[in-house]
């Protein structure tokens, strides 16, 4: 339990089908130290914390906090700040998905005896065990859920996948949940005010480097570490110099291990083969299908032709080009609705193979 509207609705539900329920409440950074020492409030402010009180006192069920900031510093955390000096570009909320609250909560619950856990996830889950999207698509998140393993899927309950967050607000009012008119939450969860770049900098430090024309060879500017950019930004870039054609230049690769940055015109963000890693497949077997996929969260989906590759990877070939498509984001196949696999993203680009250690090609 969160303290938002989702996790107090999806316990209600869950009180009124029958279950017995315990509330449980996460402390990911509560009295830690994020790396490089400044403060971090993690996933849980002290009013979050209050709420959850109030929200079991009132459905009558006992609460609990477990602190697992340990974890969410090293798993979470610590590797953000890692894809980001290796010049990629994560989702931490997926990664906290994974690695916090489908494995080490999970874990916990069963060995306490408990048969699932219930989360406030727009996402549907059927008796067929299967993952799908939320009846509020502008509200889905089987993206970030769909890195769970079969394993984690069967014991995971999600009652809010058939209602829209409209509905799910005037259900909490109707209940008398404070929490109903509370604004979700939109920031990385550890970087509270939003600024990701002053983040890194405070951790990774300045880190002076160039920003080069990616078909001249042409430095047209300077920066002070290129964990700072992703691929597709054009604002921020301050260029000294105009690219030859006067076109505006993005961010087509970060190179870490030279500490430059890559820009070039629009054109060359479009990719249309995507090559990723450690593939989870938990609606069919692994083989190849022709499919929907999904690069980002909340972003749109293209058609395309999956095949598993023989290192436990896979390999997506789009019917049509995406733009700016960055390395340690997730790639998710859907069909229809339903989820078939999701993959990290490690290559990108037009060729037959990725070239080592490349981020666009």
């Amino acid at each position: 339990m969160s303290g938002g509207v989702d996790s107090a609705v999806a316990a209600a539900r869950s009180v009124a089908a029958g279950y017995s329920v315990t509330g449980v409440h996460l402390a990911l950074g509560r009295g830690r130290r994020a790396a490089g020492g400044s403060d971090t409030r993690g996933c849980c402010t002290p009013e979050d914390a209050r709420d959850v009180r109030r929200i079991a006192d009132l459905l009558g069920i006992p609460c609990h906090v477990w602190d697992l900031s340990q974890q969410f510093q090293s798993e979470v955390i610590e590797e953000f700040i890692a894809e980001y000096a290796a010049g990629r570009t994560p989702n931490p909320c997926l990664r906290c998905n994974e690695k916090i609250k489908f494995a080490a909560l999970l874990d916990r619950a069963v060995a306490l005896g408990f048969d699932a856990v219930v989360t406030g996830h727009h996402a549907r889950l059927g008796a067929d065990g299967i993952l799908r999207r939320s009846v509020d698509l502008a509200k889905d998140q089987s993206y970030v859920l769909a890195v769970l393993t079969r394993a984690q899927l069967d014991r995971t309950i999600l009652p809010l996948g058939e209602s829209t967050k409209a509905q799910v607000r005037a259900e909490a009012a109707r209940l008398g949940l404070a929490v109903a008119t509370k604004p979700d939450s939109t920031d990385i969860c550890f970087i509270p005010d939003g600024d990701t770049r002053g983040y890194l900098a405070q951790r990774l430090g300045r880190r002076p480097g160039d920003i080069v024309d990616a078909a001249t060879g042409a430095v047209l500017g300077r920066h002070d570490g290129a964990y700072a950019y992703t691929v597709g930004q054009r604002r921020g870039l301050n260029l000294r110099v105009a690219a030859p054609d006067r076109r505006p230049r993005y961010v087509l690769s970060v190179l870490a291990g030279t500490n430059t940055v890559l820009v070039g015109p629009a054109e060359a963000l479009d990719v249309s083969v995507i090559y990723a890693e450690r593939a989870v497949w938990t609606g069919r077997e692994p083989g190849e299908v022709s499919c929907e996929t999904q690069l980002r969260a909340h972003g749109e989906t293209f058609p395309a032709v999956v095949q598993p590759t023989a290192d436990g990877g896979i390999i997506a070939r789009l019917a049509r080009p995406a733009r700016g498509i960055a390395t340690g984001q997730a790639i998710v196949a859907f069909e229809k609705d339903a989820v078939l696999c999701s993959a990290t993203i490690v290559a990108t680009g037009p060729s037959p193979s990725p070239a080592a250690g490349g981020q666009h090609h």
